[in-house]
Protein backbone atom coordinates (compact mmCIF):
# COMPACT_ATOMS: atom_id res chain seq x y z
CA UNK A 1 0.00 0.00 0.00
CA UNK A 2 1.23 3.50 -0.85
CA UNK A 3 1.08 5.90 2.07
CA UNK A 4 0.49 9.15 0.19
CA UNK A 5 -0.06 11.12 3.40
CA UNK A 6 3.41 10.17 4.63
CA UNK A 7 5.03 10.87 1.25
CA UNK A 8 3.48 14.33 1.04
CA UNK A 9 4.25 15.14 4.69
CA UNK A 10 7.89 14.33 3.92
CA UNK A 11 7.85 16.76 0.98
CA UNK A 12 8.67 14.24 -1.72
CA UNK A 13 7.95 15.02 -5.35
CA UNK A 14 4.79 13.85 -7.10
CA UNK A 15 4.66 13.00 -10.80
CA UNK A 16 1.21 12.55 -12.30
CA UNK A 17 1.12 11.52 -15.96
CA UNK A 18 -2.08 11.08 -17.92
CA UNK A 19 -1.74 9.17 -21.18
CA UNK A 20 -4.57 10.87 -22.98
CA UNK A 21 -7.22 8.59 -24.53
CA UNK A 22 -5.10 5.45 -24.07
CA UNK A 23 -7.21 2.30 -24.07
CA UNK A 24 -6.43 -0.39 -21.52
CA UNK A 25 -6.29 -3.12 -24.17
CA UNK A 26 -3.89 -1.09 -26.29
CA UNK A 27 -1.58 -0.49 -23.32
CA UNK A 28 -1.65 -4.21 -22.50
CA UNK A 29 -1.01 -5.23 -26.11
CA UNK A 30 1.95 -2.87 -26.37
CA UNK A 31 3.36 -4.16 -23.10
CA UNK A 32 2.96 -7.80 -24.13
CA UNK A 33 4.59 -7.15 -27.49
CA UNK A 34 7.63 -5.57 -25.84
CA UNK A 35 6.92 -2.15 -27.36
CA UNK A 36 7.11 -0.26 -24.06
CA UNK A 37 10.26 -1.56 -22.35
CA UNK A 38 10.96 1.65 -20.44
CA UNK A 39 7.54 1.66 -18.82
CA UNK A 40 7.65 -2.10 -18.26
CA UNK A 41 10.76 -1.63 -16.13
CA UNK A 42 8.85 0.61 -13.72
CA UNK A 43 5.28 -0.69 -13.62
CA UNK A 44 4.58 -2.57 -10.36
CA UNK A 45 4.73 -6.26 -11.19
CA UNK A 46 5.55 -5.30 -14.77
CA UNK A 47 1.89 -4.75 -15.62
CA UNK A 48 -0.90 -2.23 -15.87
CA UNK A 49 -3.96 -2.40 -13.63
CA UNK A 50 -7.31 -2.29 -15.40
CA UNK A 51 -9.32 0.49 -13.85
CA UNK A 52 -12.43 2.46 -14.72
CA UNK A 53 -12.31 6.19 -15.25
CA UNK A 54 -14.68 8.65 -13.57
CA UNK A 55 -14.96 10.63 -16.83
CA UNK A 56 -15.34 9.62 -20.47
CA UNK A 57 -13.41 12.52 -22.00
CA UNK A 58 -10.53 14.76 -20.99
CA UNK A 59 -12.26 17.57 -19.11
CA UNK A 60 -14.49 15.64 -16.68
CA UNK A 61 -11.85 12.98 -16.10
CA UNK A 62 -9.22 15.52 -15.07
CA UNK A 63 -11.67 17.53 -12.99
CA UNK A 64 -12.40 14.31 -11.11
CA UNK A 65 -8.71 13.40 -10.78
CA UNK A 66 -7.84 16.82 -9.38
CA UNK A 67 -10.77 16.56 -6.96
CA UNK A 68 -9.42 13.31 -5.50
CA UNK A 69 -11.19 10.71 -7.64
CA UNK A 70 -8.68 8.55 -9.52
CA UNK A 71 -9.73 5.57 -11.68
CA UNK A 72 -11.20 2.70 -9.65
CA UNK A 73 -10.75 -1.05 -9.84
CA UNK A 74 -13.72 -2.87 -11.44
CA UNK A 75 -14.68 -4.55 -8.17
CA UNK A 76 -16.70 -3.74 -5.04
CA UNK A 77 -13.74 -3.43 -2.66
CA UNK A 78 -11.32 -0.61 -3.44
CA UNK A 79 -7.77 0.08 -2.22
CA UNK A 80 -7.08 3.08 -0.02
CA UNK A 81 -7.31 6.31 -1.98
CA UNK A 82 -4.10 8.29 -2.48
CA UNK A 83 -5.77 11.62 -1.80
CA UNK A 84 -9.17 12.95 -0.85
CA UNK A 85 -10.89 16.27 -0.24
CA UNK A 86 -11.99 16.62 3.38
CA UNK A 87 -15.35 14.84 3.54
CA UNK A 88 -18.32 15.49 5.85
CA UNK A 89 -17.68 14.64 9.49
CA UNK A 90 -19.48 11.30 9.39
CA UNK A 91 -16.94 9.76 7.02
CA UNK A 92 -13.64 8.29 8.24
CA UNK A 93 -10.55 8.67 6.03
CA UNK A 94 -7.65 6.17 6.36
CA UNK A 95 -4.45 7.63 7.78
CA UNK A 96 -2.57 6.69 4.59
CA UNK A 97 -4.74 8.97 2.43
CA UNK A 98 -3.56 12.55 1.95
CA UNK A 99 -6.48 14.65 3.16
CA UNK A 100 -6.68 18.16 1.74
CA UNK A 101 -8.94 20.87 3.12
CA UNK A 102 -9.34 22.71 -0.16
CA UNK A 103 -11.61 22.61 -3.22
CA UNK A 104 -9.08 20.62 -5.25
CA UNK A 105 -5.84 18.69 -4.92
CA UNK A 106 -3.68 21.47 -6.38
CA UNK A 107 -4.90 24.02 -3.84
CA UNK A 108 -4.45 21.45 -1.08
CA UNK A 109 -0.87 20.73 -2.09
CA UNK A 110 -0.09 24.45 -2.22
CA UNK A 111 -1.17 24.65 1.44
CA UNK A 112 1.53 22.06 2.16
CA UNK A 113 4.27 24.03 0.40
CA UNK A 114 4.17 22.31 -2.98
CA UNK A 115 4.72 24.08 -6.29
CA UNK A 116 2.23 22.79 -8.84
CA UNK A 117 3.50 22.46 -12.41
CA UNK A 118 1.56 21.56 -15.55
CA UNK A 119 2.83 20.49 -18.95
CA UNK A 120 -0.28 20.43 -21.11
CA UNK A 121 -0.90 18.30 -24.14
CA UNK A 122 -4.40 18.34 -25.62
CA UNK A 123 -6.19 21.64 -26.13
CA UNK A 124 -8.07 21.52 -22.81
CA UNK A 125 -4.69 22.73 -21.48
CA UNK A 126 -3.88 25.21 -24.26
CA UNK A 127 -5.51 28.45 -22.99
CA UNK A 128 -6.65 29.03 -26.58
CA UNK A 129 -10.25 29.34 -25.31
CA UNK A 130 -11.86 30.15 -21.94
CA UNK A 131 -12.64 26.45 -21.48
CA UNK A 132 -9.01 25.65 -22.31
CA UNK A 133 -7.97 27.72 -19.28
CA UNK A 134 -10.06 25.94 -16.63
CA UNK A 135 -7.54 23.17 -15.92
CA UNK A 136 -4.34 25.25 -16.31
CA UNK A 137 -5.73 27.87 -13.92
CA UNK A 138 -5.45 25.34 -11.09
CA UNK A 139 -1.62 25.31 -11.30
CA UNK A 140 1.11 27.69 -10.16
CA UNK A 141 2.88 27.23 -13.49
CA UNK A 142 1.47 25.86 -16.73
CA UNK A 143 3.13 25.35 -20.09
CA UNK A 144 1.61 24.57 -23.47
CA UNK A 145 2.90 25.01 -27.00
CA UNK A 146 1.57 23.66 -30.32
CA UNK A 147 4.42 21.16 -30.48
CA UNK A 148 3.10 19.57 -27.25
CA UNK A 149 -0.09 18.54 -29.06
CA UNK A 150 -0.82 15.23 -30.80
CA UNK A 151 -0.60 16.41 -34.44
CA UNK A 152 3.12 16.96 -33.81
CA UNK A 153 4.94 13.66 -34.36
CA UNK A 154 7.55 14.38 -31.65
CA UNK A 155 5.20 15.85 -29.04
CA UNK A 156 6.31 13.71 -26.10
CA UNK A 157 9.96 14.67 -26.55
CA UNK A 158 9.05 18.34 -26.32
CA UNK A 159 6.80 17.75 -23.32
CA UNK A 160 9.43 15.78 -21.42
CA UNK A 161 12.08 18.41 -22.15
CA UNK A 162 9.76 21.02 -20.62
CA UNK A 163 8.85 18.83 -17.65
CA UNK A 164 12.49 18.19 -16.77
CA UNK A 165 13.28 21.90 -17.06
CA UNK A 166 10.41 22.76 -14.71
CA UNK A 167 11.55 20.16 -12.19
CA UNK A 168 15.12 21.47 -12.33
CA UNK A 169 13.90 25.03 -11.68
CA UNK A 170 11.79 24.10 -8.66
CA UNK A 171 14.60 24.83 -6.19
CA UNK A 172 13.70 23.78 -2.64
CA UNK A 173 9.92 23.64 -3.04
CA UNK A 174 8.55 20.11 -3.46
CA UNK A 175 7.02 19.76 -6.93
CA UNK A 176 3.73 18.34 -8.09
CA UNK A 177 4.56 17.77 -11.75
CA UNK A 178 1.66 16.96 -14.04
CA UNK A 179 2.12 15.91 -17.68
CA UNK A 180 -0.76 15.29 -20.08
CA UNK A 181 0.80 13.10 -22.79
CA UNK A 182 -0.99 13.92 -26.03
CA UNK A 183 0.67 11.43 -28.40
CA UNK A 184 -1.91 8.74 -27.65
CA UNK A 185 -4.80 11.10 -28.39
CA UNK A 186 -6.10 11.43 -31.94
CA UNK A 187 -4.66 12.14 -34.43
CA UNK A 188 -2.05 9.40 -34.16
CA UNK A 189 -2.46 7.63 -37.50
CA UNK A 190 0.68 9.45 -38.65
CA UNK A 191 2.79 7.06 -36.54
CA UNK A 192 1.84 4.40 -39.10
CA UNK A 193 1.91 6.75 -42.08
CA UNK A 194 -1.88 6.93 -42.25
CA UNK A 195 -4.58 9.56 -41.86
CA UNK A 196 -6.82 7.04 -40.08
CA UNK A 197 -6.69 6.60 -36.30
CA UNK A 198 -6.91 3.01 -35.06
CA UNK A 199 -5.99 0.92 -32.04
CA UNK A 200 -2.85 -0.07 -33.97
CA UNK A 201 -1.78 3.53 -34.51
CA UNK A 202 -2.44 4.32 -30.85
CA UNK A 203 -0.18 1.42 -29.93
CA UNK A 204 2.51 2.86 -32.21
CA UNK A 205 2.06 6.26 -30.53
CA UNK A 206 2.55 4.68 -27.10
CA UNK A 207 5.67 2.87 -28.33
CA UNK A 208 7.04 6.23 -29.48
CA UNK A 209 6.19 7.92 -26.16
CA UNK A 210 7.78 5.12 -24.11
CA UNK A 211 11.35 6.24 -24.76
CA UNK A 212 10.68 9.78 -23.58
CA UNK A 213 8.64 8.71 -20.56
CA UNK A 214 11.58 6.55 -19.54
CA UNK A 215 13.82 9.58 -19.96
CA UNK A 216 11.49 11.58 -17.71
CA UNK A 217 11.57 8.96 -14.97
CA UNK A 218 15.36 8.68 -15.19
CA UNK A 219 15.80 12.45 -15.10
CA UNK A 220 13.69 12.93 -11.99
CA UNK A 221 15.80 10.56 -9.89
CA UNK A 222 18.30 13.34 -9.20
CA UNK A 223 15.55 15.14 -7.29
CA UNK A 224 15.02 12.32 -4.79
CA UNK A 225 11.99 10.19 -4.06
CA UNK A 226 8.79 10.58 -6.10
CA UNK A 227 5.27 9.30 -5.91
CA UNK A 228 4.38 8.41 -9.50
CA UNK A 229 0.84 8.00 -10.80
CA UNK A 230 0.42 7.09 -14.45
CA UNK A 231 -2.93 6.39 -16.07
CA UNK A 232 -5.24 7.22 -18.94
CA UNK A 233 -8.06 9.69 -18.51
CA UNK A 234 -10.33 7.72 -20.86
CA UNK A 235 -10.10 5.45 -23.89
CA UNK A 236 -11.27 5.85 -27.48
CA UNK A 237 -13.60 3.69 -29.55
CA UNK A 238 -12.43 2.81 -33.05
CA UNK A 239 -15.57 1.24 -34.43
CA UNK A 240 -16.18 -0.98 -31.39
CA UNK A 241 -19.85 -2.02 -31.59
CA UNK A 242 -20.23 0.76 -34.14
CA UNK A 243 -18.98 3.48 -31.78
CA UNK A 244 -16.25 6.00 -32.53
CA UNK A 245 -14.53 8.49 -30.24
CA UNK A 246 -15.04 9.24 -26.56
CA UNK A 247 -17.64 10.75 -24.26
CA UNK A 248 -19.66 7.52 -24.40
CA UNK A 249 -20.33 4.77 -21.85
CA UNK A 250 -18.51 1.97 -23.66
CA UNK A 251 -15.87 -0.40 -22.19
CA UNK A 252 -13.33 0.81 -24.76
CA UNK A 253 -13.71 4.27 -23.25
CA UNK A 254 -14.11 3.67 -19.53
CA UNK A 255 -11.50 0.88 -19.10
CA UNK A 256 -8.11 2.54 -18.64
CA UNK A 257 -4.56 1.52 -17.67
CA UNK A 258 -3.37 2.63 -14.24
CA UNK A 259 -0.18 2.32 -12.19
CA UNK A 260 1.21 3.99 -9.07
CA UNK A 261 4.52 3.46 -7.33
CA UNK A 262 7.25 5.10 -5.27
CA UNK A 263 10.13 6.01 -7.56
CA UNK A 264 13.67 6.29 -6.24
Amino acid sequence: MINAAEIISAGHGILFVTLDALRYDVAQDALGAGLTPRLAAHLPGGRWERRQTPGTFTLPAHMAFFSGFLPKLPQPVQPTRLWECRPPAFKTVPAETFLFDAPNLLAGLKQHGYRTLCVGGVTYFSRETPLGSVLPDMFDVDRWRPEFCSPHSDSTRHQVDEALALADACNKQPPFLFVNVSATHVPHGHYLGSSTDTAASQRAALAYADTHLGRLLDGLKQHGTWLVIMCADHGDAYGDDGFHGRGIAHPAVFNVPYAAWVHR
